[in-house]
């Protein structure tokens, strides 16, 4: 099986996780005002439910040309199920 590279979606969830740990982490040992942050990525995670954009997801499209899982799924040469 071979691997093209991290979907968009993939990225965006480890990138929450990421900063979601920091802010938690932060607001233990600097400052509970840290956790909003955690509300930030919150809410930008519902963004990219509800509206399927979020300016991280712009960012990443942009800056390392990340595709969302259903469109490289279709690319040309790349079998259905191969990812």
């Amino acid at each position: 099986m071979m691997r093209r590279g991290w979907t968009l979606e993939r990225a965006l969830f480890t990138l929450a996780g990421g900063m979601t740990l920091l802010s938690a982490m932060l607001a233990w040992l600097v400052s509970p005002w840290f956790l909003l942050l955690t509300a930030f990525v919150g809410l930008n995670q519902w963004l990219f439910a509800a509206v399927g954009d979020c300016p991280a997801s712009l960012v990443l499209r942009r800056v390392c040309h990340l595709r969302p899982a259903a469109s490289a799924a279709h690319e040309p040469g790349v079998a259905p199920g191969a990812r």
